[in-house]
């Protein structure tokens, strides 16, 4: 039985995810808040699915905090980062072990990052997660100008992979 990407949805009783794109549902939440000094606090930890389809992508965003990836379902996808020096790295995360495709991936905190599905593909569901637990506190979203500014050898994938 082939499943499709509005089945996952159904399943997992996805939502659209505001600003960064894509579909999500947090999955877990530590019960446990801490205060690491931020002014808020925050669950140490948290993991939440995200779905990515052939019209949605994951616009460019920074976290102050690390980030594991994890590709559960569908077609590979394109994770791209930029770090604070402008160095581009792509990783493709997708059930292809053998041919150097992810099933985890670890983004550092403070890379700007975003991803799509590679050419061809339908959808992909992926897994984050983070601890200390995420929190809008600790996301920003990339601004297009901002970034072509502070990268502009990497204006075409900007471009690609921001809104507005």
């Amino acid at each position: 039985m082939l499943i499709s990407h509005t089945d996952v949805i159904d399943k997992l009783q996805l939502e659209p995810l505001p600003l960064e794109g894509g579909y999500f549902r947090r999955s877990y939440e530590n019960a446990y808040p801490i205060n690491l000094g931020k002014g808020y606090q925050q669950s140490l930890s948290t993991g939440i699915y995200f779905l990515l389809t052939t019209d949605s992508f994951s616009a460019l965003h920074h976290l102050i905090e690390d980030e594991l990836y994890h590709f559960y379902l569908g077609d590979p996808v394109e994770l791209v980062e930029i770090d604070e020096s402008g160095t581009l790295k792509k990783t493709i995360l997708g059930p292809d072990l053998l041919s150097g495709q992810r099933v985890q991936y670890p983004v550092l905190r403070n890379q700007w990052h975003g991803s799509r599905l590679l050419p061809g593909g339908k959808w992909a569901l992926l897994g984050t997660t983070m601890s200390p637990g995420f929190t809008w506190e600790d996301f920003k979203l990339g601004s297009k100008e901002d970034l072509i500014k502070s990268y502009p050898t990497h204006k075409q994938l900007i471009t690609e992979l921001t809104r507005g």
